[in-house]
């Protein structure tokens, strides 16, 4: 398990393609990698690898399956790219983000970054099937970070992060352009609600889900805003 905090920034060092996976080594900021062993497991970019080498100091390597790579950004990274790293969270560590999997659901497409004073926001758009998780002030992990969603658009299939300094500083979100895809990982009890309540909607209502379906988007709404999880669960 993952907190959604990044710890630092990595550069891919070496590439080497295998039969069925990708072998890559990264680089870690100092320190970062003290007491790693072989075995243990790392988020890179919001994607849980297992260290399988540790050549030198400061550097490990990972191999990619090769569905990681037809599901999530890795299949993008060149070697010098740099991505956001994490160590798995030991018991008693504090949550400073909310619990992830590392277990990637979608990649999303940056469509705009806006630059107010001392704030970056990115807005990505997503899958329908994905954004039916997302709400306004809800949890959602983007490249391994633990965000806050700030504003949802289900209409055009997108959302809203703002970032601060220290969130810019910390990770390579700074780096990301318009057209980028991002690793979307959402947060499960959100989907576990949501699920909840449509399976519940499909059983009482059976035929009629469609229509209301059709009611609702005339208002600018969908049957998942019917679903959003009270604050209780947060």
């Amino acid at each position: 398990m993952f907190t959604g905090i990044v710890q630092g920034v990595a550069t891919v060092e070496r590439l080497v393609e295998r039969p069925g996976l990708r072998s890559c080594t990264l680089a870690f900021p100092p320190g970062f990698d003290e007491g790693l062993s072989i075995g243990a497991s790392v988020s890179v970019d919001g994607v849980c690898l297992t260290v399988t080498e540790r050549p030198t100091p400061d550097r490990a390597c990972f191999d990619v399956m090769q569905q990681s790579l037809a599901l999530t950004t890795l299949s993008d990274a060149g070697v010098g790219s740099r991505v956001n790293v994490e160590r798995a969270a030991k018991d008693g560590a504090e949550i400073g983000g909310h619990p992830l999997s590392g277990h990637v659901d979608a990649t999303g497409t940056l469509v705009q970054v806006r630059r107010p004073e001392n704030n970056h926001v990115l807005r990505i758009s997503l899958p329908k099937a994905a954004m039916r998780y997302v709400f306004a002030k809800g949890y959602i992990a983007v490249n391994g970070a633990s965000l806050t969603v700030a504003e949802v658009d289900r209409r055009d299939g997108w959302f809203e992060v703002w970032l601060i300094p220290e969130t810019l500083r910390m990770t390579t979100f700074g780096d990301k352009r318009e057209g980028d895809r991002l690793n979307i990982e959402i947060e499960r009890q959100t989907q576990v609600f949501v699920d909840t309540v449509r399976n519940a909607l499909d059983e009482r209502l059976g035929p009629l889900v469609p229509l209301l379906e059709r009611l609702l988007a005339r208002e600018g709404q969908a049957l998942e805003d019917l679903a959003r999880p009270p604050p209780a669960i947060r």
